[in-house]
């Protein structure tokens, strides 16, 4: 698979080499400034093939595609119309934390003995904890 996008990088850099052939032949003059169309796709190349093979093929200088490059990857500049505000993010564990657990251990008179496990923040103890304690004890 990786060989199939080197393969068509490797054709898309020659269609641009040619691109920049036609761009030279046909400018006016030496100093002309390489065409943003033509820094744009030498750019795209580059996430796929390393700078300095683009740079060597299109015959255009390893900085100058350098610094093409980190203006197209620098995040855009906010106007300044827009405020910035503070925004607080819930803190995320970096491991998963183990669940919350606790044990109650209930035991009568009469020798009845309750243990309950629970994985629950607040379970609804209230209710189970009074109906044990006052159910009417056997009588032998």
């Amino acid at each position: 698979m990786k060989s199939i996008v080197h393969t068509h990088a490797a054709q898309a850099l020659a269609q641009l080499a040619a691109r920049f052939d036609q761009w030279r032949a046909q400018r006016l003059t030496r100093r002309e400034r390489i065409p943003a169309c033509l820094w744009e796709q030498a750019v795209a190349l580059t996430t796929v093939l390393p700078l300095s093979r683009v740079a060597k093929y299109l015959r255009v200088s390893w900085q100058d595609l350098h610094q093409h490059c980190a203006t197209h990857h620098a995040p855009a500049v906010e106007s300044s119309s827009t405020t910035l505000r503070f925004v607080e993010l819930p803190a995320t564990p970096a491991w998963p934390m183990p669940p919350l657990s606790a044990a109650v251990e209930l035991q009568r008179t009469d020798g009845a003995c309750l243990r309950i496990h629970y994985h629950e923040p607040q379970p609804p103890l209230v209710a189970l904890v009074r109906t044990f304690l006052e159910t009417p004890q056997c009588s032998s």
